[in-house]
């Protein structure tokens, strides 16, 4: 490799193929030759592209990691804290899991992005108030109003954390979409945490098994919790720290997913028609059918900050258009269901919270569908379908906290 250097030191295509014949090998030759050629820019500019290195630390400051370290410390003694002070855990969990995950990353992206005082005394005193609220309505494992108010807080302080994550802003579209990209990323990177930590506790607890030692009720009770309330703070911190480990990830299952997803629709809706299920007599169909299409719009979200990120496909945008298109005769058919069976057996707190989800995503589908249509027309460009999410998402955000704050009252706590 040596001898190739010296006889190919003026000529840069022959360099460059050498190297990526044997980069390992071309580095040690050259880095061992370089001291023999003084004055040559070519061997200037080659040892600079070899030897260059990062000088920043690639995991965070010891101020962050030490930031990490509390905020997961702060999380597990959450998810603790029915063992520490005897509480009931189906009380517990059903009420409080959005408080085991969302506090630690509110102050993580406070911290992290320099949030105001004034917006960090807005976060915290509404995710406090928010615990009172919850853990303050009766006990009633029936209680409709209960079970709304418990699915919909964790999405309420999901939108806090957006609103921290942006700086404490409502309005600026691109933060968004920086937004749902980040959430896509978490989700990628939680599950390989998962992954491995399943595989890591599998193998553990069989090894001891093998010795005599049965360690799973100690080892589920306090390291698997402890790994599952620390894990959405130390996958954000890898995901921020690391970027490259997972940003390629997300857009390759927006483009996988989207194609599949319209196939499954059109199938879906095929065979449905076919089978004689219909959602208007069904109530488990209805319900299956809206976390159907709350699945779809969540991939919908995802893909269209994906694609924006990545810059415009034809391809793609035709893709998010049909997927949109077919997922608003879902959302149609969810929504006539819901007014048929409100207009048959009367108003009910499920029907009622059902009905503005599905009036909410009904608009922004149509919305949506109209920007992707201009879009591929080319008389406006995806800055205007990323825009859709930071016109409705915090409308999403109002109607959770109504269903969560105000419903309990409206309908006498049933």
């Amino acid at each position: 490799m040596r001898e190739e250097i010296l006889l190919n030191q003026q000529n840069p295509q022959q360099l460059e193929r050498l190297y990526r014949g044997n980069k390992p090998g071309f580095k040690a030759a050259f880095n061992a030759l370089y001291p023999e050629l003084p004055g040559n820019l070519l061997a200037d500019g080659w040892y600079q592209r070899l030897n260059f290195s990062r000088e920043e630390s690639t995991w965070g400051t010891p101020a962050e990691r030490t930031f990490v370290v509390a905020a997961s410390l702060f999380a597990i003694l959450v998810a603790k804290l029915p063992q520490l002070l005897s509480i009931d855990e189906e009380f517990f969990y059903s009420r409080n899991v959005g408080f085991i995950v969302f506090p630690a990353l509110i102050a993580y992206f406070a911290w992290k992005n320099g949030a105001s005082a004034t917006t960090r005394m807005l976060a915290f005193g509404f995710a406090a108030l928010s615990a009172v609220f919850i853990n303050m309505l009766p006990k009633d494992n029936s209680s409709d109003t209960l079970i709304l108010s418990c699915i919909h807080l964790p999405l309420l302080l999901w939108a806090v954390l957006g609103y921290i994550f942006r700086g404490g802003t409502w309005r600026d579209g691109e933060s968004w979409l920086a937004f749902v990209r980040y959430n896509g990323e978490l989700l990628v990177m939680a599950a390989l945490l998962v992954i491995s930590g399943g595989l890591t506790s599998a193998l553990t607890i069989n090894l001891f098994g093998l010795i005599g030692m049965d360690i799973q009720h100690f080892y589920s009770q306090y390291i698997v919790i402890s790994g599952l309330a620390a894990l959405p703070v130390v996958a954000t911190f890898i995901t921020r720290v690391q970027p490259t480990l997972v940003n390629r990830v997300p857009p390759v299952i927006a483009r996988i997913f989207s194609p599949i997803a319209l196939a499954m629709l059109v199938v879906y809706l095929s065979a449905t028609l076919f089978a004689g299920k219909n959602p208007y007599h069904d109530r488990e169909f209805l319900v299956l059918f809206n976390g159907l299409l709350v699945g779809v719009m969540a991939l919908i979200f995802f893909s269209v900050a994906e694609t924006h990120q990545s810059g415009s496909n034809r391809f793609q945008l035709i893709l998010l258009f049909l997927l949109s298109a077919v997922t608003l005769v879902v959302n149609s058919i969810a929504l006539s269901a819901v007014l048929f069976r409100i207009a048959e057996w009367g108003i009910t707190p499920n029907r009622a919270a059902i009905l503005g989800a599905n009036v909410l995503m009904l608009a922004h589908l149509f919305y949506i569908g109209l920007k992707l249509f201009g879009a591929l027309n080319r008389k406006s460009d995806l800055t205007t379908v990323g825009a859709s999410l930071a016109l409705f998402l915090p409308i999403y955000s109002i109607w959770a906290a109504v269903v969560t704050f105000v419903f309990p009252f409206i309908f006498g706590f049933k």
